[in-house]
Protein backbone atom coordinates (compact mmCIF):
# COMPACT_ATOMS: atom_id res chain seq x y z
CA UNK A 1 0.00 0.00 0.00
CA UNK A 2 1.62 3.15 -0.95
CA UNK A 3 1.52 6.01 1.60
CA UNK A 4 -1.23 8.46 0.50
CA UNK A 5 -3.38 5.50 0.29
CA UNK A 6 -2.22 4.57 4.05
CA UNK A 7 -2.78 7.83 5.24
CA UNK A 8 -6.52 9.06 3.73
CA UNK A 9 -7.51 5.10 4.96
CA UNK A 10 -6.04 7.00 8.63
CA UNK A 11 -8.10 9.74 7.83
CA UNK A 12 -11.02 8.29 7.08
CA UNK A 13 -11.19 5.76 10.50
CA UNK A 14 -10.16 8.90 12.35
CA UNK A 15 -13.28 10.83 11.01
CA UNK A 16 -15.81 7.77 11.10
CA UNK A 17 -14.25 7.24 14.82
CA UNK A 18 -15.33 10.86 15.41
CA UNK A 19 -18.20 11.23 13.63
CA UNK A 20 -20.17 8.03 15.55
CA UNK A 21 -18.75 9.05 18.81
CA UNK A 22 -20.29 12.94 18.52
CA UNK A 23 -23.69 11.13 18.44
CA UNK A 24 -24.76 10.14 21.69
CA UNK A 25 -26.37 6.49 22.52
CA UNK A 26 -25.49 4.62 19.59
CA UNK A 27 -24.50 0.96 21.02
CA UNK A 28 -24.87 -0.70 17.81
CA UNK A 29 -24.77 0.17 13.66
CA UNK A 30 -26.00 -1.54 10.94
CA UNK A 31 -24.12 -2.06 7.42
CA UNK A 32 -24.48 -3.35 4.02
CA UNK A 33 -21.63 -4.98 3.73
CA UNK A 34 -22.15 -8.69 1.53
CA UNK A 35 -18.65 -10.57 0.76
CA UNK A 36 -15.71 -8.55 0.93
CA UNK A 37 -14.06 -10.11 4.16
CA UNK A 38 -11.36 -6.86 4.69
CA UNK A 39 -14.12 -4.85 5.09
CA UNK A 40 -15.80 -6.54 7.29
CA UNK A 41 -12.69 -7.01 9.44
CA UNK A 42 -11.95 -3.69 9.33
CA UNK A 43 -15.60 -2.54 10.45
CA UNK A 44 -15.46 -4.90 13.34
CA UNK A 45 -12.10 -3.74 14.49
CA UNK A 46 -13.52 0.14 14.30
CA UNK A 47 -16.56 -0.67 15.71
CA UNK A 48 -14.63 -2.66 18.95
CA UNK A 49 -12.33 -0.04 19.03
CA UNK A 50 -15.14 2.76 19.75
CA UNK A 51 -17.38 0.18 22.16
CA UNK A 52 -20.07 0.13 19.19
CA UNK A 53 -21.59 -3.50 17.93
CA UNK A 54 -21.75 -4.05 14.24
CA UNK A 55 -24.94 -5.75 12.63
CA UNK A 56 -24.11 -7.28 9.51
CA UNK A 57 -27.75 -8.62 8.04
CA UNK A 58 -27.02 -9.21 4.55
CA UNK A 59 -23.48 -10.45 5.09
CA UNK A 60 -23.07 -13.88 3.00
CA UNK A 61 -26.23 -13.31 0.91
CA UNK A 62 -26.75 -13.62 -3.12
CA UNK A 63 -26.05 -9.99 -4.22
CA UNK A 64 -28.47 -10.75 -7.26
CA UNK A 65 -30.98 -11.41 -4.98
CA UNK A 66 -30.35 -9.03 -2.66
CA UNK A 67 -31.14 -6.45 -5.79
CA UNK A 68 -34.12 -8.21 -7.15
CA UNK A 69 -36.07 -7.84 -3.52
CA UNK A 70 -34.80 -3.86 -3.03
CA UNK A 71 -36.59 -3.45 -6.83
CA UNK A 72 -39.54 -6.30 -5.95
CA UNK A 73 -40.08 -3.88 -2.48
CA UNK A 74 -40.46 -0.53 -4.38
CA UNK A 75 -37.45 1.78 -3.11
CA UNK A 76 -36.68 3.86 -5.24
CA UNK A 77 -32.66 4.76 -5.50
CA UNK A 78 -30.27 6.36 -7.90
CA UNK A 79 -26.71 6.02 -8.37
CA UNK A 80 -24.71 9.29 -6.94
CA UNK A 81 -21.30 8.00 -7.36
CA UNK A 82 -19.29 5.49 -9.85
CA UNK A 83 -15.70 4.41 -10.08
CA UNK A 84 -14.65 6.44 -13.35
CA UNK A 85 -12.95 3.32 -14.09
CA UNK A 86 -15.28 0.59 -13.52
CA UNK A 87 -18.38 3.02 -14.89
CA UNK A 88 -19.03 5.69 -17.17
CA UNK A 89 -20.50 9.11 -16.54
CA UNK A 90 -23.56 8.00 -18.06
CA UNK A 91 -24.53 5.52 -15.18
CA UNK A 92 -24.97 8.84 -12.25
CA UNK A 93 -27.99 9.57 -11.77
CA UNK A 94 -29.82 6.33 -13.15
CA UNK A 95 -32.34 4.70 -11.36
CA UNK A 96 -31.83 1.41 -9.85
CA UNK A 97 -34.43 -0.96 -11.39
CA UNK A 98 -33.82 -4.46 -13.58
CA UNK A 99 -32.25 -2.69 -16.64
CA UNK A 100 -29.57 -0.85 -14.70
CA UNK A 101 -29.24 -4.46 -12.85
CA UNK A 102 -28.48 -6.16 -16.66
CA UNK A 103 -26.39 -2.91 -17.24
CA UNK A 104 -23.83 -3.48 -14.66
CA UNK A 105 -23.48 -7.22 -14.76
CA UNK A 106 -22.34 -6.63 -18.41
CA UNK A 107 -20.03 -3.90 -17.25
CA UNK A 108 -19.09 -6.71 -14.70
CA UNK A 109 -19.61 -4.46 -11.68
CA UNK A 110 -21.14 -6.37 -8.39
CA UNK A 111 -25.54 -5.34 -8.90
CA UNK A 112 -24.76 -4.39 -5.20
CA UNK A 113 -21.60 -1.84 -5.89
CA UNK A 114 -20.14 -4.13 -3.05
CA UNK A 115 -16.37 -3.53 -4.58
CA UNK A 116 -17.00 -0.07 -4.28
CA UNK A 117 -17.66 0.43 -7.92
CA UNK A 118 -21.11 2.96 -6.54
CA UNK A 119 -23.29 4.36 -4.23
CA UNK A 120 -26.54 4.98 -3.97
CA UNK A 121 -29.16 7.50 -2.67
CA UNK A 122 -32.83 5.83 -1.78
CA UNK A 123 -35.25 8.28 -2.92
CA UNK A 124 -38.59 6.72 -2.19
CA UNK A 125 -39.67 3.00 -0.78
CA UNK A 126 -42.22 1.50 1.45
CA UNK A 127 -40.81 3.14 4.68
CA UNK A 128 -40.96 6.89 3.57
CA UNK A 129 -43.74 8.95 4.18
CA UNK A 130 -42.83 11.15 1.08
CA UNK A 131 -39.92 10.81 -1.89
CA UNK A 132 -37.57 13.00 -2.14
CA UNK A 133 -37.51 14.55 -5.44
CA UNK A 134 -34.16 15.76 -7.16
CA UNK A 135 -34.64 18.79 -9.25
CA UNK A 136 -31.12 20.13 -10.80
CA UNK A 137 -28.26 18.30 -10.83
CA UNK A 138 -24.54 18.36 -12.30
CA UNK A 139 -22.37 15.42 -12.66
CA UNK A 140 -19.12 15.84 -11.95
CA UNK A 141 -15.58 14.40 -11.92
CA UNK A 142 -13.66 14.55 -8.50
CA UNK A 143 -10.30 13.06 -8.53
CA UNK A 144 -8.91 11.37 -5.24
CA UNK A 145 -8.43 7.81 -3.89
CA UNK A 146 -10.50 6.65 -6.77
CA UNK A 147 -11.66 9.25 -9.42
CA UNK A 148 -15.24 8.97 -8.70
CA UNK A 149 -17.99 10.70 -10.89
CA UNK A 150 -20.45 12.07 -8.36
CA UNK A 151 -23.74 13.70 -8.96
CA UNK A 152 -23.94 17.15 -7.26
CA UNK A 153 -27.55 17.90 -5.86
CA UNK A 154 -28.41 21.09 -6.17
CA UNK A 155 -31.82 21.40 -5.64
CA UNK A 156 -34.68 18.85 -4.43
CA UNK A 157 -37.57 18.91 -2.62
Amino acid sequence: MNLRLFIKIKNYEKEFKEGVRSVKGIDSMIFGDIFLQEHLDWIVRVCNDIDVYPVEPLWGLNVNKIAEEFIELGFKTIIISAQAEKLSKEFVGRVFDKKLVEDLKKAEVCPCGENGEFHTLVLDGPLFKRPINIIKTETILKKGFWDHWFLDIKEYC
